[in-house]
C-alpha cells in the first residue's frame, strides 16, 4: 500500500434528463378571396390541446447513512437518491469502498475502507457510474473517527512509524532495536495495560526500567506464547488469510528458532486470490512493509508467524 494517494483524474460529471418536447402547429389562412372555406370547430386550435412539459428525472446522490464510522473501516454506507441502479462505484477519500451493491433505482450499500494511514478526517464520498461521477445535491462526506481499542492503535502506530514518541517510551535502538518497543506501545494504545512481566517506566531511561517481554523479541514471543489471559491466537504464514489488521507479526530471519524481528500488522487485502500483508514497524522504520518483500528480499529463506489479538 503506498503511503501517498495520487489525486485521480476528475471524470464527467452526468445527468440525464427527460423532457416533452412541445410542438405547437399554427394554421396558416391562404388569402384567394372567398374561395378560402371557413375552418369547422373541430379543426380549430382548442385551448389546452398543447402538450405539457413532463418532470425532469435526474441521476443524483441525495444523502449517506451513516455519516461517521471506524477509522479502520468496515461501516456498511447507504447512499440514497434518484437513477441510481447504475451505479458502478464508490470511493471515500479517493479508496475504493469495497461491496457496492445497487439496492433498487434509489438505494446502494457500500463498505467504507480503512481512513488514510487510519488517521481521523472528513473523506470526500464519490458515486460513479462507469467512468462518469454521479452528481450530488451537496457535497457529501464521511467523517472517519477512532472508535474501537484498534482504531486507537493504528492511529498511533501510523503517526509514529517515523515520528518516535521517546519523550514517553525512550528509544531502544541504541541497545538493540525498537521494534518491541514500538509495538508494546500500539498495544497500550489499542487498551492492554501494563504489568509486572510487561512494562515501561521513566520512558525505559535504564535497562531495569523496561521489561524484556517489552523491548526484547524472543521474551515479548514467550509471553505472548505462555499468557492465555491475552486470549491470543498462534497463525502460520499459511494461515495468513486469518490474520487482520492489529494483530502482531514475529520474524526469524535465520531459521535458529530464535525471533530476531516483531512487527505490527497494518495493511490485510487479497489481490489476484492471494493474501497480501504488510506491517508498521521500528528499527527498519516503515508504514506498509511487505510480508513478502521482507522473506524474500530484504532476508532471504526467513520466516515469520503472526499472534491474532481477539478484537
Amino acid at each position: 500500500m503506498p503511503s501517498s494517494t495520487r489525486r485521480p483524474q476528475r471524470p464527467r460529471v452526468r445527468t440525464r434528463r427527460i423532457a416533452a418536447v412541445v410542438i405547437v402547429a399554427s394554421s396558416a389562412l391562404l388569402w384567394a378571396g372567398c374561395s378560402t372555406p371557413a375552418q369547422s370547430p373541430e379543426s380549430r386550435p382548442q385551448a389546452g390541446s398543447t402538450s405539457t412539459p413532463t418532470a425532469a428525472e435526474e441521476i443524483a446522490v441525495t444523502a449517506v447513512s451513516p455519516v461517521s464510522g471506524s477509522v479502520t473501516g468496515g461501516t456498511t454506507l447507504t447512499l440514497t437518491g434518484t437513477g441510481l441502479d447504475g451505479v458502478t462505484g464508490v470511493t471515500v477519500g479517493g479508496v475504493p469502498a469495497t461491496d457496492v451493491t445497487v439496492t433498487d433505482d434509489g438505494s446502494v450499500t457500500a463498505v467504507a475502507p480503512a481512513a488514510l494511514h487510519f488517521q481521523p478526517a472528513d473523506a470526500a464520498i464519490v458515486v460513479s457510474s462507469g467512468d462518469e461521477v454521479i452528481e450530488q445535491a451537496s457535497p457529501l462526506t464521511h467523517a472517519y473517527s477512532v472508535v474501537t481499542g484498534v482504531d486507537a492503535q493504528m492511529q498511533y502506530a501510523l503517526k509514529h512509524w517515523n515520528d518516535y514518541n521517546s519523550d514517553e517510551w525512550g528509544d531502544l535502538n541504541p541497545v538493540g532495536g525498537d521494534c518491541a518497543n514500538f509495538v508494546s506501545q500500539t498495544l497500550i494504545q489499542r487498551g492492554w495495560t501494563q504489568n509486572e512481566t510487561w512494562f515501561n517506566k521513566n520512558a525505559a531511561a535504564t535497562l531495569a526500567d523496561w521489561s524484556p517481554a517489552w523491548g526484547y523479541v524472543p521474551a515479548m514471543d514467550s509471553w505472548l506464547a505462555s499468557d492465555a489471559s491475552l486470549g491470543l491466537t498462534k497463525l502460520s504464514l499459511d494461515q495468513r488469510d486469518q490474520v487482520k489488521v492489529g494483530d502482531i507479526g514475529i520474524f526469524d530471519w535465520n531459521l535458529n528458532d530464535i525471533p530476531d524481528h516483531v512487527m505490527l500488522v497494518s495493511s490485510v487485502e487479497v489481490v489476484d486470490g492471494e493474501t497480501k500483508i504488510a506491517f508498521a514497524s521500528h528499527n527498519l522504520d516503515g508504514d506498509y512493509r511487505d510480508l513478502d518483500n521482507a522473506l524474500t528480499v530484504e532476508h532471504p529463506g526467513g520466516t515469520a508467524w503472526f499472534w491474532s489479538i481477539p478484537a
